[in-house]
């Protein structure tokens, strides 16, 4: 691929913020306009899309990485929390149900919402990684958006426990696979290589510490909306 022809990406450029804006602004759309139409086959049609582009995202990464030879043993399974986040939004959108639904919610938000700011991509658009990126990353929070707001869909109290077991699941094994096969899944091993919020934290392995307590404190910031919800309504959450 002709990489001269592609300017380097530019974090919180043009482009970049252009994917950032729709995938703030995509979402309420779809949501008003599904709450306009009271259409169950219209809000099918929406779910049906989003799952389809995530899923043809995932794929043509898999193409180009593999016609290009980018694939290898650290970045071919899906094993980065994006992809369990994935395949958890993927289906609630052909399935919806509380379970699936707080794992994409709190993954996403939590986590996929942090590559999205901090994109790991070399080349801006429209370079086929920046691309590949931009849908696959956005698209999982456009969906787990539009079945919050849209479908009306929330975590509840319970989910809490749940979505740390769950997490506590894909640590596990994300490590088993970086031990056994000396990649880095979910950046256990160290730092990634672009600039994101690992850089303002210590070294290996004390940055860990800061991560499990950034994630426990993302889980109760993501709830914190029906927490207050429920409080002014004083409607008890079940």
């Amino acid at each position: 691929m002709p990489h001269e022809s592609f300017q380097p990406f530019v974090l919180f450029g043009r482009s970049h913020q252009v994917v950032l804006a729709l995938t703030v602004l995509l979402p309420i759309a779809l949501s008003v306009a599904a709450r306009f139409m009271h259409s169950q086959l219209f809000e099918r049609a929406i779910r049906w899309t989003l799952a389809v582009a995530i899923l043809g995202a995932w794929t043509f990464w898999y193409i180009i990485a593999s016609g290009y030879g980018w694939l290898d043993a650290g970045n071919a399974l899906p094993m980065d929390l994006c992809s369990w986040a994935a395949i958890a939004t993927v289906v609630t959108l052909i399935w919806p149900n509380q379970k699936s639904y707080e794992l994409a919610y709190f993954w996403a938000l939590a986590g996929t919402t942090q590559g999205l700011m901090t994109p790991g991509v070399p080349y801006d658009f429209p370079e086929p990684r920046f691309l590949e990126f931009s849908v696959f990353h956005g698209g999982i929070i456009v969906a787990v958006l539009f079945l919050t707001i849209g479908m009306r869909m929330r975590p509840y109290p319970a989910s809490i426990p749940r979505i740390v077991g769950w997490s506590v699941v894909y640590l596990a094994a994300a490590g088993l696979v970086d031990w056994s096969l000396r990649v880095n899944y979910g950046f256990l091993r160290a730092k990634p290589s672009h600039a994101s919020l690992y850089d303002l934290m210590p070294s290996w392995p004390w940055y860990l510490l800061d991560v499990v307590g950034i994630a426990l404190l993302s889980v109760l910031v993501c709830y914190a909306p029906f927490f207050i919800a429920d409080q002014l309504l004083r409607r008890p959450a079940t």
